[in-house]
C-alpha cells in the first residue's frame, strides 16, 4: 500500500473501477477537483510510475504494466475478482439477498454475516478521497447498512432475537436516526419479554426525530409499537408480524 496520500487516492479510484478503464479526466478530477494544476498530467504519471514500482515489489513474476495498464484514454487495474475484500462482500451479499427474498432466513443470515465480516471499519477509512470516492464510500457505506439491516431482519426471522439484542442496542446508539433498527431492537427486546423497554425504545427515537428532523416516526415503526401496546399475539411468532 502506498504511503503518499495522492498515490494511495489513485489507487483506491483504479481499485474501485478493478477491470475497467478509468479515464484520465475521471482521475484528475478526483485528485484536484475543478482546479488541477498546470503540472497535472505530469504529476499523475509519477504517480503511476510509483505504483507501478510497488506492484513489482509485490508481484516479482508479473510485469506492473500488464497489471496496471495504459490506454490512449486512462488506466485499468487488472486484477483476479477474489483479491478484493469488496467482491467476496459483493458477491456474499448478493447470495444472502437471494436467500432473503425466497423466505431462506437462516441460509440469508449466514451469507450476510459473511459479506459483512468482509469489512474492517468504515469504507476507505485511510484514503483521502475527492468528489468521485466520496460517491464511492457513501455507496458503501449505505450498501452496508442495508446488508446489516437484512441479516438482522433474516435473524429475527429465525427466531434469534436474544442473540442480537446486545449487537441492536449498539447500533441504535451508533446510529441513532436509523428507524429500522430502532425498529429491530423493539421486537427483539418484546420478543425477550422487555415489552417496557421496547416502548422506550420508541420514545426516544420519537423524540430524537421530533427534535433533530421536527418528523414523526415512520408508519412501520408506529405499526409495530401499536402492536406491542396492544400485545398482539403475531408479534410472539417470528415471521408473524413483518417487521420491514
Amino acid at each position: 500500500m502506498p504511503s503518499a496520500p495522492k498515490t494511495k487516492q489513485v489507487l483506491a479510484l483504479l481499485l474501485l473501477n478493478r477491470n475497467n478503464l478509468v479515464s484520465i479526466p475521471a482521475i484528475i478530477e478526483e485528485l484536484w477537483d475543478d482546479k488541477p494544476p498546470a503540472s497535472a498530467m505530469t504529476t499523475l504519471q509519477t504517480y503511476v510510475f510509483q505504483l507501478r514500482r510497488l506492484l513489482a515489489e509485490a508481484m516479482p513474476d508479473t510485469s506492473p504494466k500488464e497489471i496496471l495498464g495504459t490506454t490512449p484514454n486512462g488506466y485499468v487495474l487488472r486484477i483476479p475478482p477474489d483479491a478484493l475484500d469488496l467482491h467476496r462482500y459483493e458477491r456474499a451479499r448478493a447470495a444472502g439477498q437471494r436467500h432473503f427474498t425466497v423466505g431462506n432466513h437462516p441460509a440469508a443470515a449466514d451469507c450476510l454475516r459473511t459479506a459483512l465480516g468482509a469489512w474492517h471499519g468504515s469504507a476507505l477509512a485511510d484514503v483521502r478521497t475527492g468528489r468521485r470516492l466520496d460517491s464511492e464510500v457513501a455507496r458503501l457505506d449505505e450498501s452496508r447498512l442495508t446488508a446489516y439491516g437484512m441479516c438482522l431482519e433474516a435473524e429475527l426471522a429465525s427466531g434469534g432475537h436474544a442473540a442480537v439484542l446486545s449487537e441492536l442496542t449498539g447500533l441504535v446508539s451508533q446510529y441513532p436516526l436509523h428507524e429500522p433498527f430502532h425498529r429491530q431492537l423493539m421486537l427483539a427486546l418484546y420478543r425477550s419479554g422487555r415489552r417496557p423497554d421496547a416502548l422506550s425504545v420508541f420514545h426516544r427515537l420519537r423524540s430524537t426525530l421530533v427534535d433533530e428532523l421536527a418528523l414523526e416516526p415512520s408508519r412501520d415503526v408506529q405499526h409495530l409499537h401499536q402492536a406491542i401496546l396492544s400485545a398482539d399475539p403475531r408479534l410472539d411468532c417470528p415471521g408473524g408480524l413483518a417487521v420491514h
